[in-house]
């Protein structure tokens, strides 16, 4: 039976709160917003039709504390809270804290999501179902013993990781032995800290797979579809910075396998919502199954663009008791889509936080080009939360227009103030193997690598030949002022075209 949502808590912050209470407003549904003290001027909370301080600048006090949120939605009349991503999304306990609160939680069931959070049961369950998956342990361990018999029965090299684990925590890979007892004792240490429980299972490693994941709607009815997938491998510490669809490695047959093994995997569990089945592909276009995000994730608008289906809507009309309305044959995908994701970070600083006053905002515009951000001029950057300020998105045609557009929009985009990873993404954007395609989840961390190199080895050419040519000092000191600023380019000095055309 629907039952009719009149008003949405949404349980986060940024961009992701902003895009909702965007989707709120379009389906005539009243939007609250929650703050912590240090997000009193954020934009989602200019935003909204109401708004509730939950407490204290951390998260742990604020956005984490998951009685305040759903006695906040009960104060103001809200029927269900959205939870976005982060934070509370992925926290079976409150899903299941809601529903004995009365209200809706948009997302899927605590069982579901109790049994895709635990990787170990993830895989089990999957297995079941027909998915393939990596070669490795479907039990977790806090002993070595049982991960040395099964390293040794699958080869090394191997990969470590939590149970419970996500973001690149608890995980290690292991080229032998001596390398699995080192990692499996820092492992254990890590996950215990980040997730509370020390339990580690262990895979064979894939040395340079592709990350490709499929959007998942499913409803209360048993009715579950895909709307094709997204390339993630463009990442650095496990962490997406690009995001496209379709994915040029695979073809029509691969993915109609991969998509029907991912509606498996969705219902093994039982899903309902809007979910990501993750898979890695490896060079021999084998896939497996990698994990399940039960959740909207940060790249759900990529699919937006190539489908013109909006997953915030679907996701509030499946939470109200509707049934899902599209069906597979109908989803068409359009074009191709691209999104970069806007970070208040410096990358010539190991990527570290920057975060103060913004003090100019100029966002990119025209045909194609999509904003989603929670950020304005004169907006203080807080030090408390994720550094993602927006997500940059275009669509064209086919890849290489779309390549060219996103070239543009970042070129027109201005944020001052705080350093953003802006320039960074051109250089991606100019890189050859990128436009190619030939990429995988190490090519941040090979290109960065070599480029490092090659800017050592220019600095060092540039000082031999400052040291013999010192009556030419203009020249000298106008080369190292190049070195020097925030636009000299590795990228460039190791030969990639500065031109996109």
């Amino acid at each position: 039976m629907k039952k009719r949502i009149r008003k949405i808590l949404i349980a986060n912050r940024g961009e992701i709160a902003v895009r909702i209470i965007r989707a709120c407003r379009e389906l005539g549904i009243g939007a609250v917003a929650v703050y912590s003290e240090s997000d009193r001027n954020a934009l989602h909370v200019n935003l909204a039709d109401e708004a509730v301080c939950i407490g204290p600048a951390p998260a742990s006090e604020s956005y984490l504390d998951g009685e305040k949120i759903i006695a906040a939605a009960k104060a103001s009349k809200c029927q269900a809270i959205h939870p976005g991503y982060g934070f509370l999304a992925e926290n079976a306990m409150f899903s299941g804290a809601c529903e004995d609160a009365g209200v809706i939680f948009i997302g899927p069931g605590p069982e579901a999501m109790q049994a895709m959070g635990n990787k170990t049961v993830a895989r089990r369950m999957v297995s079941r179902a027909g998915v393939p998956i990596i070669p490795g342990m479907e039990k977790g361990y806090s002993r070595l013993d049982p991960m040395e018999k099964t390293a040794e029965s699958i080869g090394y090299p191997v990969l470590i990781k939590a149970a419970l684990g996500g973001g690149g925590k608890g995980m290690r890979v292991c080229g032998d032995a001596d390398a699995l007892k080192s990692g499996f004792e820092l492992c254990r240490k890590e996950a215990q800290s980040a997730f509370g429980d020390p339990t580690l299972y262990l895979e064979k490693y894939i040395a340079k797979p592709r990350h490709i994941e499929f959007q998942i709607l499913a409803d209360k009815d048993g009715n579950t579809i895909h709307l094709g997938e997204r390339e993630c491998s463009i990442q650095r510490r496990h962490q997406k910075l690009i995001e496209e669809a379709p994915s040029v490695a695979i073809d029509a047959s691969l993915r109609k396998q991969m998509g029907e093994a991912a509606v498996e995997a969705a219902r093994a569990v039982g899903y309902v919502n809007a979910g990501t089945i993750e898979f890695l592909l490896d060079e021999e276009k084998h896939f497996y199954f990698l994990e399940m995000n039960t959740r909207l994730q940060v790249e759900h608008p990529v699919t937006e663009l190539i489908t013109q289906v909006d997953l915030v809507h679907e996701q509030i009309h499946i939470a109200s008791g509707g049934k899902l309305g599209l069906k597979q044959e109908s989803i068409a995908r359009r074009g191709h889509a691209i999104e970069c994701r806007i970070y208040a970070e410096d990358p010539e600083t190991d990527f570290m936080p920057s975060c103060g006053r913004i003090d100019r905002l100029r966002e990119p515009a025209g045909p194609g080009i999509r904003v989603d951000s929670g950020v304005y001029e004169g907006f203080e950057v807080p030090v408390f939360y994720d550094p993602l300020i927006a997500k940059l998105l275009v669509w064209a045609p086919d890849r290489q227009r779309a390549l060219r557009r996103m070239h543009r929009a970042l070129s027109e985009y201005l944020i001052t103030g705080v350093r953003t990873t802006i320039d960074f993404l051109m250089d991606v954007m100019e890189d050859e193997r990128f436009r190619r395609g030939n990429f995988n989840t190490h090519f941040i961390e090979e290109t960065v690598a070599k480029d490092d190199a090659v800017s050592e080895a220019v600095i060092r050419a540039a000082g031999i030949v400052a040291a013999m040519a010192v009556h030419d000092r203009a020249s000298a000191g106008r080369s190292s002022a190049e070195r020097g600023s925030r636009r000299y380019n590795p990228w460039k000095a190791a030969g990639r075209k500065e031109s996109m055309g």
